[in-house]
């Protein structure tokens, strides 16, 4: 490509642009390029960009996007060997963000860039609202579940009464319910979602979680079942957070399942994983909700006229926690025949 031809391309083109050689020997930048980073293309085009002029201070952002590994941070959105190499690159001192595509061609590389330094703080913005009035919340949420609690264990309660309380307290967990699904979104968002895995035995950990959700299962009248492998099946887990996803789908598999229906956790390992199968015999998913059902806030019209309550946060964060555990989880399912999600994590070397 001439760099006639690259000067036109580069001056078309709405974001910053720079194409250049495999020896960093600069071809063409934009007018867009020279604002957003303080250079000049007359002391720029023509010749090479090296590590050495790289030093130099007044260079220091357009350094770190020729050499993405010399920026403070780099976050690689793409699979190494993949067109266009995408990632996010924040300088720090005064805070910037940029998003860069690059892609091979026959004279070298070229390079578009956007700055998205506005929009990661309005993010950060929402999200740091977030946690706070959630944060807030939580106290007095707690304070009113507790007062339901104590008020459940009164005898002498009239039963329009204790049917009062119960529907108090129902209404408190939700919201309990609400307000952590909300902070544990924000702590993913914000890369504070730890976790501290330890080896964990899958038979023993989905024994005891299902034990938790029999009383659900028989509240709803739901039949629970565990289809277990024979002997231990060793994985690297953090049990607080894989079992938040797990419970999760066990409990969806409940509260959108019909009286004498069931749910069953299937547990097999081989080829270096340990697969969980939840399978239930409920409502099912619309073919068209399934790509979109693990965006967050999202709940499909089928399962809003089943449960209407719910913060379309449940499977975000099931994901967000199977894919930290370097794991996968999909979804096959049908309108009125039930779901099942296939949840894989490598077994413990």
């Amino acid at each position: 490509m001439e760099d006639g031809l690259l000067g036109a391309l580069a001056a078309d083109i709405d974001e910053a642009f720079v194409a250049y050689d495999a020896d960093f020997t600069v071809r063409a930048i934009n007018k867009r390029a020279e604002d957003m980073f303080g250079v000049s293309a007359t002391n720029l085009i023509g010749k090479q960009f090296s590590l050495e002029l790289a030093k130099d201070p007044a260079r220091a952002v357009f350094a770190g996007v020729m050499y993405p590994s010399l920026a403070p941070t780099l976050v690689r959105l793409s699979d190494a060997g993949t067109e266009p190499q995408q990632a996010k690159i924040i300088f720090e001192n005064p805070h910037r963000e940029f998003f860069t595509s690059t892609r091979r061609v026959p004279t070298g590389f070229m390079k578009v860039v956007r700055e998205v330094t506005r929009e990661g703080s309005l993010m950060q913005s929402k999200s740091d609202f977030i946690t706070v009035a959630a944060h807030q919340l939580r106290t007095p949420a707690t304070a009113i579940n507790w007062t339901f609690e104590n008020l459940e264990k009164e005898e002498g309660l009239p039963d329009a009464a204790r049917e009062a309380v119960a529907t108090g307290r129902a209404a408190a967990k939700n919201l309990l319910d609400v307000i952590t699904h909300l902070l544990d979104a924000a702590q993913i968002e914000d890369g504070r979602f730890g976790y501290s895995f330890e080896p964990t035995d899958l038979v023993g950990f989905l024994d005891t979680l299902l034990g938790r959700a029999l009383p659900v299962g028989k509240l709803y009248g739901v039949n629970i079942y565990f289809d277990r492998p024979q002997g231990a099946v060793m994985v690297a887990a953090d049990p607080s957070k894989l079992g938040m996803a797990i419970a999760n789908l066990v409990d969806n598999g409940i509260k959108y399942n019909a009286a004498g229906g069931s749910v069953t956790v299937t547990l097999v390992s081989g080829g270096g994983n340990a697969e969980i199968r939840i399978t239930d015999t409920g409502v099912g998913i619309a073919e068209a909700d399934i790509p979109k059902l693990f965006q967050k806030f999202y709940r499909g019209e089928g399962v809003m006229k089943k449960v209407t309550e719910g913060t379309g946060l449940g499977l975000y964060l099931a994901k967000n926690i199977i894919e930290g555990h370097k794991g996968t989880i999909r979804v096959e399912s049908a309108e009125g025949r039930g779901t099942t999600f296939f949840i894989t994590i490598p077994l413990a070397l």
